[in-house]
């Protein structure tokens, strides 16, 4: 079983430019989840995915030009294990100098690796040039909560922060704020955060306030999309309940996890935001 001091994670590594699967590192998500009180993998109170864009995505073809793409990786958040970002990184850039007959042979080769490391099918798509048009940047639909102005005195995950009323609603609220720490190099994780829900109304600036009690808390980010969610349910009984986190990019890659108490299509995640 892989354990985080002998990911490559914070050290220094060798980038290797021929394709190496073995690079790819897995860390699973139990060990993360017992923490915030989820325990049984075939009972998880949620549905979702990490959705990862892999910007610097390049291989050779068969003749030794250079190639570039676009990467979209889509893992289920019933997968057994997440893969290590630097992991990650270092796998894609062993196709640097790998010489590939097409495109569908470099997706067959991301779909059966990520497959291997994360325990599950992986959603894999491949953008090429042509279409890089057809990419848009957009904006979480939903209230900006950042206009608010609680006391903030919690700079670690605190959700007696969060209340709400009986008075019924259904809204999606937006907040930029959300900041988080690597938990193996300090490094910061800055995301834009959506919550979408039906259910007992939650109050804004003890929302906000949660929110940004998570700027010095040391957590992956799925890990932190996942204790957003269970302390939501918990201390506030949304009948419907969806939290997105949309992380900037760190090393040409960003992590974009979504948990929702529905079934969650692949294909309704949204888009790049302007930060990424």
């Amino acid at each position: 079983m892989n354990t985080l001091h002998k990911s490559p994670l914070g050290k220094h590594s060798a980038y290797s430019d021929q394709y190496d699967p073995g690079l790819l590192f897995a860390v699973p998500r139990t060990r993360q989840r017992t923490g915030i009180g989820i325990g049984d993998e075939t009972a998880l109170p949620f549905h979702g995915y990490d959705i990862w864009h892999a910007y610097e995505l390049s291989w050779l073809n068969l003749n030794g030009l250079p190639q570039i793409a676009i990467g979209r990786l889509g893992f289920p958040a019933s997968s057994p294990n997440i893969v290590e970002s630097k992991s990650l990184k270092l796998y894609l850039n062993s196709f640097n100098q790998t010489r590939l007959e097409s495109a569908a042979i470099l997706k067959l080769a991301l779909e059966q690796d990520l497959h291997a490391a994360s325990g599950t099918e992986i959603i894999v798509e491949i953008v090429l040039p042509e279409h890089f048009s057809e990419l848009r940047l957009s904006e979480p639909p939903g209230l900006l909560l950042d206009t608010l102005t609680p006391s903030i005195s919690h700079y670690q995950p605190h959700p007696e922060l969060l209340t709400h009323t009986d008075t019924p609603a259904r809204e999606a609220l937006v907040s930029h704020l959300l900041k988080s720490n690597c938990p193996i190099t300090g490094q910061p994780d800055w995301a834009s955060l959506l919550i979408d829900y039906g259910g007992p109304r939650i109050d804004h600036e003890g929302l906000l306030a949660y929110i940004v009690s998570y700027r010095q808390h040391a957590g992956f980010h799925e890990h932190c999309v996942e204790r957003i969610f269970m302390d939501l349910m918990r201390r506030c009984r949304p009948e419907y309940l969806t939290v997105e986190a949309r992380y900037t990019r760190r090393g040409g890659l960003d992590i974009n996890p979504v948990r929702s108490t529905e079934p969650f299509p692949y294909a309704r995640a949204s888009g790049r935001l302007a930060r990424q």
